[in-house]
């Protein structure tokens, strides 16, 4: 009984868990009303992360460096926040061409978490400390705790594991920073105010949540040099889609037409980047990869080598 009033305080105590004072009458709105109410309060959420961006930036510089040294980033969370975290890595490779195993995202309990809610499966902190053990976390990796309210047991467990075995940290929380008593490396608090729903942090903190992350992942791969101008060049053509969106890049960074552009990725195994350098430098597949290689996969290190070599 002290446990759960202790709970119950302690969830009374978080901006995300009070009522908000603009929909209480939500319930008698029509649909017209209802859903400007929502947008108004989602025009919020960027404020709230805009305000955090110096530490958004301090945790892509601490992101790169671990990737730069052969280390992972994990998103650790429950419900909502890890299902975004499992989101947003499970759309690395496609996109940047990652290794699958580089950006990870683990979710109180496991896979059947995402599709359907695992009630209880948050509320120890050994699950989480025990799931990121047995990925074999080491100092040279990233753990990235997602929780709206910082308190949820199985995302605490796991950054405190994670600190003891001297991996670098950060912590994504919807509550204000003056509350956060977690010891990280970078916290990130965009303070997105009450949700619409009392509590439905399915709202204005996930869309915070994803905001964030999206920021982290795209920021450290173009620092990575998975971009080149504002293009996605480290593609994976996975798919019909994704075959006809690499061939659009090609022909728009290059100029030259679709069946050039089909004629060279094909030359190229498939991989954009060396199609670009091939038609911009005028040089062979092998000694594109071989500039992209020394350039540390920068596409425009690579075109700005010796242009017309063969």
């Amino acid at each position: 009984m002290a446990e759960g009033k202790s709970l119950f305080d302690e969830l009374l105590s978080l901006t995300t868990e009070r009522r908000n004072t603009v929909s209480m009458k939500i319930d008698m709105a029509d649909p017209t009303e209802i859903v400007r109410i929502i947008n108004d309060e989602d025009k919020k959420v960027a404020f709230a992360v805009e305000r955090e961006l110096p530490y958004i930036a301090k945790a892509v510089e601490l992101v790169v460096r671990a990737f730069e040294n052969g280390g992972r980033l994990f998103y650790v969370g429950a419900g909502t926040s890890g299902r975004i975290g499992v989101q947003d890595a499970a759309e690395c490779p496609p996109t940047f061409g990652t290794d699958p195993g580089q950006i990870q995202g683990l979710i109180a309990g496991g896979r059947r978490a995402v599709f359907a809610a695992q009630e209880g499966a948050e509320d120890k902190e050994e699950n989480g400390a025990n799931d990121i053990v047995a990925h074999g976390l080491t100092e040279r990796d990233v753990v990235c705790g997602i929780a709206a309210s910082q308190r949820t047991p199985y995302v605490v467990g796991a950054v405190k594991k994670a600190r003891e075995l001297r991996a670098k940290t950060l912590f994504l929380t919807t509550n204000p920073r003056s509350r956060f008593n977690l010891d990280v490396d970078i916290a990130i608090c965009p303070e997105v105010g009450p949700e619409v729903i009392m509590g439905s942090t399915r709202m204005k903190s996930a869309t915070a949540q994803k905001m964030v992350l999206n920021m982290i992942t795209t920021a450290a791969m173009i620092l990575q040099g998975k971009v080149y101008e504002n293009m996605m060049v480290d593609l994976q053509m996975t798919n019909k889609k994704l075959e006809e969106r690499s061939k659009k890049i090609v022909m728009t960074i290059t100029g030259v037409d679709y069946d050039e552009a089909e004629r060279i990725l094909n030359l190229a195994d498939g991989h954009v980047k060396t199609a670009v350098v091939m038609i911009k430098a005028n040089i062979s597949a092998a000694k594109a990869k071989k500039r992209l290689a020394e350039g540390g996969g920068f596409v425009r290190r690579a075109i700005e080598g010796e242009i017309g070599e063969h």
